[in-house]
């Protein structure tokens, strides 16, 4: 169950929140030349393509980051169409299927095998750490080709010469003209972004123990039948602002992985951006500090809703998974 609720839940969050996930590419990318200008960035009257610049937002704090964002999506709907803002969508689905199916349901039962192999017990934090990192490692390698694949769609722009034609072209490509380990670019840097999934779920599950707590402290025990549904349904809204508050926190401690991983996965860039440390010395060297945070406002609209739309399918598909067992 907890493989089909992870990957019901992961492809209703990617579907909806897609076109942040464009934006949010194409403003690491140094491809359109904006992460030099850190995150603090918004698109310039020619939009995102070609000879796009950045230029800084005026001084009105995160209400222009937001803003800057929301006008790049309207640009991009506005120059390439309203399906340039689910371009990669085809390979994100395909891959965020096995992926958060694959994710949910490795976490699950490492934390029990865990649990049991060392005696901690399932609600020690030590627990959650090994079993989400165990979990993000396997689906980093597992699907590594996919996201490439999905990178190197969205970064393409109708201004420029179209490489690739579809999601499996663009596979067939890579593959004929950097072999199969091209289909591997970034994967270093995936391997460093587990540290953000293993963060999430670590405050997620301590949240949710407190709602466990407080759910004790209120004799749940001793609620009437009616009741005791009510009640977990508030805590099923509950679930939706924890793992909201998890992903922003672990979000923005592990966001430079995400721009490392986007460079190294360019088209072209195998000679620029090889390894992690060294796209991460030339982006320093180059570009400062702020462009390691190049669109992570678009990041940040994508992922916490995201990951709270997935969180909260996820703890809804097997709470109703439970009432149907009980009855």
């Amino acid at each position: 169950m907890t493989f089909a609720a992870g990957g019901v839940a992961g492809t209703v969050g990617a579907v909806i929140t897609c076109p942040l996930e464009v934006i949010k590419t194409r403003l690491q990318s140094s491809k359109f030349q904006l992460a030099s200008a850190g995150p603090s960035v918004s698109m310039s009257t020619n939009g995102m393509g070609g000879g796009a610049v950045a230029k800084p937002l005026m001084r009105f704090g995160i209400i222009n980051h937001v803003y800057g964002t929301l006008t790049a999506v309207q640009k991009v709907a506005t120059e390439e169409g309203i399906s340039a803002l689910w371009k990669g969508v085809g390979a994100t689905i395909v891959g965020v299927v096995p992926a958060r199916a694959v994710y949910f349901s490795t976490y699950h039962k490492g934390k029990h095998l865990i649990a049991e192999g060392t005696g901690w017990g399932e609600a020690d934090p030590r627990v959650h750490l090994t079993a989400a990192a165990l979990a993000g490692a396997t689906v980093c390698t597992a699907t590594n080709p996919i996201w490439l694949v999905k990178t190197r769609m969205q970064l393409q722009h109708s201004g420029q010469p179209i490489k690739y034609v579809s999601s499996l072209d663009c596979l067939r490509t890579v593959i004929r003209e950097e072999g199969v380990r091209g289909l591997y670019k970034g994967l270093a840097a995936s391997y460093i972004g587990v540290a953000e999934s293993t963060l999430q779920w670590v405050i997620y599950e301590h949240l949710k123990k407190g709602i466990a707590a407080r759910n004790t402290l209120h004799h749940v025990n001793h609620m009437n039948q009616q009741e005791q549904q009510q009640h977990k349904n508030n805590n099923l809204i509950e679930y939706f602002g924890a793992a909201a508050g998890a992903k922003l926190i672990a979000a923005i401690i592990a966001y430079p992985h995400e721009v490392l991983r986007t460079r190294m996965r360019e088209m072209g860039s195998n000679i620029k951006y090889r390894t992690v440390r060294q796209t991460f010395t030339c982006i320093l060297r180059e570009e400062g500090v702020g462009a390691l945070y190049g669109g992570m406002t678009a990041h940040l609209m994508r992922v916490v809703p995201n990951s709270a739309i997935m969180f909260f399918c996820y703890e809804l598909l097997i709470h109703a998974y439970d009432r149907f067992s009980v009855n």
